[in-house]
């Protein structure tokens, strides 16, 4: 609840520029806001495709593209994404996978996600390395303490494991099964490309709506250094233990779309447009969709 606080507290600080930023969403483009609709549609599909990706057994596609659509909605449950994975591991034992091989399809998903959202950030920030207008960087005195504090973090798990043994035989098994279920997959062309093109494929759909968005609304910003605020606002706030990133990814996107150049009310109208496309009305469907597969125990 803190992020959802925080927020709440910015938000009636600039109440001025929230209400400007709804009075934008009444002259919408409603061609290029259905196209929005249209990739956001997308992005499930690609999911689906990911997922399939990081098992070598076929799994049935209209549930595991229900599953999907019901893993948005289970994600405003659970913080930074657990709501999703959870929904996702117990599909894949619901399917026969046994829970050890499930979990490192899973931590494949993750890991793919994570790579081909952090390659497109590099790829446009190289191509377009002026797309986000970023004040001064950190000051040298909190430089040290950042690459300490990362420092310690692969210290302290190293220490942590090597006090318990248990908890050592269990990761070192599971990173075991993790890296065969990886060459399994990749030893099959066919998965290989399901998990990297869907892995690419997600955030590329996820900009383009808000790509879409923007036009929509005018927003007098490049389609290509939207991509960009999109992709580094969502890789910022990736660890913010908010619901679903509600609050947290609303702020960093309409920071990172002000840094592009474009103005605060309507960067604001824009962000509320498309997390409302993407996140707010699936919602409702997403969880019947929930309900349905659980009493069907599909998951």
């Amino acid at each position: 609840m803190v992020p959802l606080l925080l927020v709440a507290v910015v938000a009636a600080r600039h109440r001025s520029v929230l209400a400007e930023g709804f009075g934008h969403l009444a002259t919408a483009r409603w061609p290029w806001l259905l196209a929005a609709v249209g990739a956001t549609c997308l992005t499930w599909v690609a999911a689906a495709c990911t997922r399939q990706g990081a098992v070598v057994e076929r799994l049935p596609r209209r549930r595991l593209l229900a599953a999907q659509f019901a893993a948005g909605a289970a994600n405003h449950l659970l913080p930074t994404g657990l709501g999703a994975s959870a929904v996702n591991l117990r599909f894949m034992t619901v399917c026969g996978l046994p829970l050890a091989r499930a979990s490192a399809a899973l931590a494949l998903y993750l890991l793919a996600e994570s790579v081909g959202r952090l390659a497109l950030l590099g790829v446009l920030l190289i191509a377009f390395p002026d797309a986000l207008r970023l004040g001064a960087p950190a000051p040298g005195a909190a430089i040290g303490p950042l690459l300490v504090a990362a420092g310690a973090v692969p210290v302290v798990a190293a220490g942590v494991l090597a006090l318990l043994p248990r908890l050592r035989t269990s990761v070192v098994s599971f990173l075991r099964t993790a890296l065969g279920e990886a060459r399994s997959v990749h030893a099959r062309p066919a998965r290989a490309l399901a998990l990297w093109g869907g892995a690419l494929a997600f955030p590329a759909l996820q900009a383009s709506a808000l790509v879409l968005v923007g036009r929509a609304l005018g927003l007098p910003v490049p389609p290509a250094h939207m991509a960009v605020a999109y992709l580094a606002a969502t890789i910022a706030v990736a660890l913010v233990p908010a619901p679903g990133g509600v609050g947290s990814v609303e702020a960093a996107l309409v920071v990172a779309l002000v840094a592009a150049g474009g103005p605060a009310a309507v960067a604001t109208a824009v962000v509320l447009a498309f997390r409302l496309l993407t996140v707010w009305l699936p919602l409702l469907p997403g969880a019947l969709t929930l309900v349905a597969l659980v009493r069907m125990k599909v998951i």
